[in-house]
């Protein structure tokens, strides 16, 4: 498959993006790198591409404004998707700012800066929910070293395929690291939909190179890219 894989932004994407770049080109995929979201305005370049693979943070916050999709980038993404082309979401890559909320309606929902929350960094267990779903085909339970998103916004018409516990914590969070009570619970860490002839597959693992090193992380990455070619 021709992949475009989109990165850039607030995350640590010099130590993941590289990694996702290679082994996606071991699996047998030609693939394409940019910062530069551009070219999902260029219609015409869009269309020399199986599917896109968002690995990058996209948001009108003030230190990071020249990152954030401008209208006709908004557009290609929603058109691109909208006419069948495959979609691969990783991680915070579900992201919507308050210029574009119709985002989630492709993602499915994801992180909201402000409201949506994680425990620390650290291990834990990603538990497969649906053994019959593609996106785990070859995937059992796994330990890994990643971020377990709390607080999202999700959408109607999520297939849901692997999640992840947590128990009530007090955990310091935001830029003054203050206390902040987490309610525990199972979470969901990856689903499939789709959007208009477009099919989207999002993972929420996937922090930084640690996360990225993780075989069964790998797979359900290039499983994705599977499905959204499908």
């Amino acid at each position: 498959m021709k992949l475009l894989v989109l990165s850039g932004g607030r995350h640590p994407y010099e130590e993941s993006t590289p990694i996702l770049n290679q082994f996606l080109k071991d699996a047998g995929h030609q693939v394409t790198v940019t910062e530069d979201a551009s070219i999902l305005s260029d219609a015409g370049q869009m269309s020399g591409f199986d599917s896109i693979v968002f690995n990058t943070r996209r948001e009108n916050l003030p230190d990071f404004q020249p990152l954030a999709f401008n209208d006709a980038e908004r557009q290609g993404i929603t058109n691109y998707i909208s006419n069948g082309g495959g979609f691969v979401c990783i991680h915070i890559s579900t992201c919507v700012t308050d210029t574009w909320p119709e985002y989630h309606d492709i993602t499915g929902g994801g992180w909201i800066t402000g409201t949506s929350f994680h425990p620390p960094y650290g291990k834990f267990t990603v538990k497969v929910s649906d053994d019959s779903h593609a996106g785990v085909q070859g995937v059992s339970d796994f330990e890994t070293d990643d971020e377990l998103y709390m607080g999202l916004a999700l959408k109607d018409g999520n297939d849901v395929f692997i999640t992840g516990d947590s128990e009530d914590g007090t955990h310091p969070w935001g830029p003054d690291r203050n206390p902040m009570f987490m309610p525990g619970g199972t979470f969901p860490l990856g689903w499939t939909r789709t959007y208009g002839s477009g099919k989207v597959f999002v993972l929420l693992l996937g922090h930084d190179g640690e996360s990225f090193k993780s075989p069964s992380f790998q797979k359900l990455v290039l499983n994705g890219v599977d499905i959204v070619n499908s």
